[in-house]
């Protein structure tokens, strides 16, 4: 978990609030992001083409209100995925019951979003008994959040929190966000779910752009089982709130947003891969010298998804030869006669060939809670950076007994 969220963190203009609806047996499963005016909204969802009934939603809506927005919903312990016509009328009703209790609020100014098993019907009635006491009990409070970072988790041994700020002609800009994704991981998105709120102004346009960006090189570039999820949703609101001026396209203001929302991104993103079902070590994987970023990036993520590669990296076994074959099996052409691998800061791979190491000190080496790897195919100025994480048997353990 990362430090605890100040009150001097929280961007002003939104209130926060969890509870326990009734999804799962003890723990809070439902919590709701409200912005007190009109935002400025952004989202980007799942690629999987099995979508489950909130993503579709929250689509619609985004798209019907021109990206003005007040609140996101979210329950935990279903993923109302795979439910047919009842789950999207269930994900419907609790954006209307929503707006019925947000005056002036409008159903499409809702984000709906759901996590858990896939399959199960949704109890919808459990979220639509508890949303009036809920939204009656929304704080401006740090404390609020931190709840609602808890409501929003699964098999996350922790929750996931980063805040950043800056400033604005004089006037101070605060970010604020949380994630919940331990597996089911490889974003394009991830079961990922991530909420972040501002006070900045800023149009819609531009703040897709911005998050657009920023989960590129961070939300996107993170694979714990290389699963994609029906249910990944990124998503944030900005209610200018912070009283400073507009931010504008080209702009030292949109410049500095960029940086704090790409800061923040990778602290959540990394916090996501830390806490991967199972996981002892975040593995930082570089491709270099490849024909292209694109290519490179390919490579990258077939190296941080080999099963092989990971098992090795849960034992701390400098086994390079299965980083890589696993290059070789990217789809990629390259010359393995040229490429060259460092395993925890040790070269152990030159032009294709076994560089002289002591298997002990990179054994020691590799059992660090941050690994990096290097791969440099020498065929091109392609670079790319993929986080991941080891597999052990805990990981098994876990995703064989999911639903019961």
């Amino acid at each position: 978990m990362t430090e605890p969220i100040l009150h001097s963190d929280m961007p002003k203009g939104f209130s926060f609030a969890s509870t326990h609806c009734g999804l799962k047996r003890t723990r809070h499963d439902l919590g709701i992001l409200v912005s007190e005016t009109l935002a400025s909204a952004a989202a980007m969802f799942t690629t999987n083409l099995v979508a489950a009934a909130p993503v579709r939603v929250s689509r619609e809506h985004i798209r019907k209100s021109h990206g003005r927005m007040r609140a996101v919903i979210v329950n935990s312990g279903n993923a109302n995925c795979c439910t047919g016509s009842r789950g999207r009328a269930a994900s419907i009703e609790t954006a209307r019951a929503v707006s019925r209790e947000l005056a002036g609020t409008d159903a499409s100014q809702v984000i709906v979003c759901s996590t858990g098993v896939i399959g199960v019907p949704l109890r919808v009635e459990k979220i639509l008994h508890a949303l009036p006491a809920l939204i009656k009990s929304r704080r401006e409070e740090a404390g609020a959040f931190e709840q609602f970072a808890r409501a929003i988790m699964t098999t996350d041994t922790r929750p996931k929190w980063a805040a950043a700020r800056f400033r604005i002609g004089g006037k101070t800009v605060r970010i604020i966000g949380c994630a919940k994704g331990s597996g089911m991981i490889e974003p394009h998105m991830a079961t990922m779910l991530s909420f972040l709120a501002t006070d900045a102004d800023i149009s819609p346009a531009l703040l897709s752009r911005a998050l657009r960006a920023a989960v590129t090189k961070t939300f996107n570039a993170i694979t714990v089982d290389g699963d994609t999820s029906t249910n990944d949703t990124v998503a944030i609101l900005a209610n200018g709130a912070a009283a400073a001026r507009k931010i504008s396209a080209g702009s030292s203001d949109f410049r500095k947003l960029q940086a704090a929302l790409g800061k923040m991104c990778q602290e959540l993103a990394l916090a996501i891969v830390a806490d991967g079902e199972g996981a002892q070590r975040v593995i930082e994987i570089e491709v270099h010298g490849a024909p292209s970023d694109e290519k490179a990036d390919k490579i990258a993520r077939t190296i941080a998804n080999s099963p092989l590669v990971k098992t090795a990296l849960a034992g701390g076994d400098p086994n390079w030869g299965r980083i890589l074959a696993a290059a070789g099996r990217s789809g990629v052409a390259f010359d393995p006669e040229r490429a060259d691998i460092t395993l925890a800061n040790v070269q152990v791979c030159r032009r294709g060939l076994e560089q002289p190491f002591s298997e002990r000190v990179v054994h020691a080496k590799m059992l660090a809670k941050h690994v990096p790897i290097v791969v440099d195919l020498h065929s091109g100025s392609g670079r790319a950076r993929v986080w991941t994480c080891d597999f052990t048997g805990e990981y098994v353990r876990i995703n064989a007994s999911y639903r019961t």
